[in-house]
């Protein structure tokens, strides 16, 4: 027995020894002195601070693309780098917009802050009132608040988060999110089923201060800009938050109390949905100003070099844009997400750098809008530039320049030295990527952390570009060092940033992603895993 070990060890030595003399090249070239060089330049005051639409993230954008043409990447968006997000810039008059509930007869009118929309467009749209559950269809678990229910021409009724939320034994995430507790994706899957509308509510129960499926405190930081939506590619129906007390009259319409639903639909869990009989709503949401312009998505591509197998990609991606100025002066963005987008044009030249090429392509390609509500990457996954099915997995980055520290507004636990330490957001969906990543960091040595899999107060798993993708099941891991008390401060600049652990990220993401693209097996999203 010990000499077949001795074997296997000789043979995965071997092996080792084959893939860095193949990868070598690349490897060796990532730079930390030009990583500081670019972020010092992306995160100077001349950017202001790469708001989207605004003249720094014009700047961001060109060199971007500018930097894919000299390393001698290929145009992914046709002949161009480019690819445009056409956005609208709207201020919602949230005291003018209404929700008129009718029921037996009896219209009652709700503004803000009991009714609050952030939609786009002005419509009036209306239609009788269906009670969907959490408004959630996941076929992996077996569970459907549509089952047995049909709201085309209908509004939409929803709680907020997901069933047995802080459950260990949930078939959801319980300690953690799933993919399914994000209004966003809500309001698709109502879109989906044919509703008109959406009328989200707060769970019963649901404790305050535990920020699943918004920004939660963050928000409060962040300078009054007007809002952004995609023109086309997001949700095309209006959602409106609701407070608890029309929900609760809501229910009483129905003759039932949202408690006892939660209850019954937790014990299973298994939807109960209903019509509520007699009621209609009307949602018309207000804009006091709105201007179409277009932002880019900025994308080249490395083709793969086996011929069976280039039509298949793994995507390396991150955002340009940050929040601009505000009261206090600009905000650098240099960690956020600066550290990110330099991190995808280093890893970019590396690749181009080493002759051998994997045998899957590479997709390199940095978001437009994502401080906005991640509109560049909802815009790529319903305009893909590579096709979606043959998209094998994502590595993303968002703030990879800092050591995680203690930060009033965010409820985690920290390690005594993060110096080193690296969390992977998303992996519970994919072992198998989990597995690559571990292996390959044996020869880099970080401290490689899960804590953000199994957080449950601060709605991680939607807050960065992976969250798309993974929505379409591919298996999409976010990569970052963790918040701290200068995220989304003018005190977020370069002089902060860890470049010697930037470049350790980096040679780990350009180990795994050689091998996510050269194996003959890649991951395999795997929603029931979530890995305890």
């Amino acid at each position: 027995m010990r000499f077949v070990g001795l074997l296997l060890a000789a043979g995965l030595a071997c092996a080792q020894n084959g893939m860095r003399t193949r990868t070598a090249a690349g490897l060796d070239s990532i730079d930390p002195a030009r990583l500081k060089a670019e972020l010092t330049f992306l995160s100077s005051d001349a950017l202001a601070g790469r708001r989207s639409l605004e003249t720094g993230s014009e700047v961001a954008i060109q060199w971007i693309a500018s930097q894919f043409a000299i390393a001698g990447l290929t145009p992914a968006a046709g002949d161009s780098y480019l690819q445009p997000v056409p956005l609208i810039e709207f201020t919602a008059d949230r005291m003018a917009s209404s929700l008129v509930i009718e029921h037996a007869g009896k219209a009652t009118a709700y503004h803000a802050p009991d009714a609050v929309s952030n939609f786009p467009n002005e419509v009036a749209v209306s239609g009788p009132i269906v009670f969907a559950g959490y408004g959630i269809t996941a076929p992996e678990l077996g569970y459907d608040d549509y089952a047995g229910i049909d709201v085309t021409g209908k509004v939409v009724l929803l709680f907020n988060h997901e069933p047995r939320e802080d459950d260990e034994t949930s078939i959801f995430n319980g300690r953690g999110n799933t993919r399914y507790a994000n209004n966003t994706y809500k309001a698709f899957n109502a879109q989906r089923h044919g509703a008109v509308a959406v009328l989200a509510m707060p769970d019963p129960g649901h404790q305050r201060g535990r920020g699943r499926g918004s920004r939660g405190a963050f928000a409060l930081t962040r300078p009054r800009i007007p809002s952004e939506a995609l023109a086309e590619g997001g949700p095309a129906i209006p959602l409106f938050t609701i407070s608890t007390g029309i929900g609760a009259a809501l229910f009483d319409a129905a003759g039932k109390q949202p408690a006892a639903v939660q209850s019954a639909i937790n014990a299973g869990p298994a939807p109960a949905s209903f019509a509520i009989p007699d009621t209609r709503a009307e949602l018309r949401p207000v804009i006091s100003d709105r201007r179409r312009a277009d932002s880019y998505n900025v994308a080249a591509l490395i083709e793969g070099s086996d011929p069976a197998l280039r039509n298949e990609t793994i995507v390396f991606s991150a955002h340009f844009d940050h929040d601009g100025t505000g009261p206090l002066g600009v905000l650098h963005g240099a960690d956020d997400n600066g550290s990110g987008t330099v991190g995808v044009v280093e890893l970019a030249r590396a690749f181009a750098r080493n002759p051998v090429k994997p045998r899957r392509s590479l997709l390199f390609i940095v978001f437009a809008a994502e401080e906005r509500g991640l509109l560049g990457s909802y815009y790529y996954v319903s305009h893909p530039l590579r096709p979606l099915a043959s998209t094998r997995a994502v590595i993303n980055f968002d703030m990879i320049g800092r050591n995680e520290a203690a930060d009033p507004r965010v409820q985690t636990a920290i390690s005594p030295d993060t110096s080193n330490e690296l969390a992977l957001i998303g992996t519970h969906y994919s072992p198998d990527y989990r597995a690559v990543v571990e292996r390959n960091n044996q020869s880099i040595g970080l401290k490689l952390n899960y804590k953000w899999d199994r957080d449950s107060a601060n709605s991680v798993l939607f807050r960065s570009d992976q969250y798309p993708f993974l929505l379409h099941d591919i298996p999409a891991v976010w990569w970052f060092t963790g918040f701290h008390p200068d995220y989304h401060q003018v005190t977020d600049t370069v002089d902060r940033i860890n470049f010697s652990k930037m470049a350790r990220i980096l040679r780990l993401a350009y180990l795994s992603g050689f091998e996510f693209a050269d194996d003959e097996h890649p991951p395999l999203l795997n929603p029931k895993a979530m890995a305890r």
